[in-house]
């Protein structure tokens, strides 16, 4: 699972952020300070930081983390919409958002960040199918084609990769990818696992690939 280290001392905002990420699948480590960032940097895939914190600012520490972990990307978070600011930011940091910010555009962004410094040449293979992480690349191993998937298609396949062997609920699922609560009765996230089957399954009619778990939701497993 993807490790987001979260440092923002404002306590609304920092509360919503890091349920939001959490919602979409990723591990977040939320500080309120730059205390403890050691302890954390380690382990961490991408880092979420605000500018104005107590005692180091934003900037002193995105600093430190790039010096001591250039491959690790840096996302700045920052109600200063200045010129110069911006540019202080982007001088080490891989990325800079102004507050406010729609949940959408902050999980984006982490996406572009991660991908952009991933280092997970891995394959995966998955019945008939070979998955690169990096790109989520899905390559047919019988037709050697690949399989190219657009809008949701692509998200929805990436939790499921991010989620490997695990049952996932139709409301973990439409949360993590939409980013809302999941309206019983609703056949939104049904449609794109019927269109995603149709391009990843041999047979759509008896998936192997992405599996029903009846009753509970769905699973993509090894």
């Amino acid at each position: 699972m993807v490790h987001v280290l979260y440092i923002e001392d404002e306590n609304e905002i920092g509360s919503w952020v890091k349920k939001d990420l959490k919602k979409r699948g990723y591990e977040v480590t939320w500080l309120t300070s730059g205390e403890g960032v050691e302890q954390y940097i380690s382990t961490a895939d991408l880092v979420i930081l605000d500018v104005m914190l107590p005692g180091l600012d934003g900037f002193s520490i995105g600093k430190r983390i790039k010096n001591d972990n250039g491959n690790v990307p840096i996302l700045m978070l920052s109600a200063r919409t200045a010129i110069e600011d911006k540019i202080e930011g982007l001088g080490f940091a891989d990325d800079y958002l102004t507050k406010p910010f729609h949940p959408d555009e902050l999980a984006a962004r982490v996406e572009v960040l991660l991908r952009r410094f991933q280092k997970n040449d891995e394959l995966i293979e998955i019945g008939h199918l070979a998955v690169y992480p990096e790109d989520l690349r899905i390559i047919n191993k019988k037709t050697e084609e690949e399989i190219q998937l657009t809008g949701k298609q692509y998200y929805l396949f990436q939790y499921f990769i991010r989620h490997l062997n695990q049952i996932l609920t139709k409301e973990q699922l439409y949360e993590g990818v939409w980013g809302e609560a999941y309206i019983e009765g609703d056949k939104t996230l049904m449609v794109h696992i019927r269109y995603l089957r149709e391009k990843l399954e041999e047979n759509p009619a008896k998936p192997k690939i992405i599996e029903t778990i009846r009753g509970i939701g769905y699973r993509v497993k090894l």
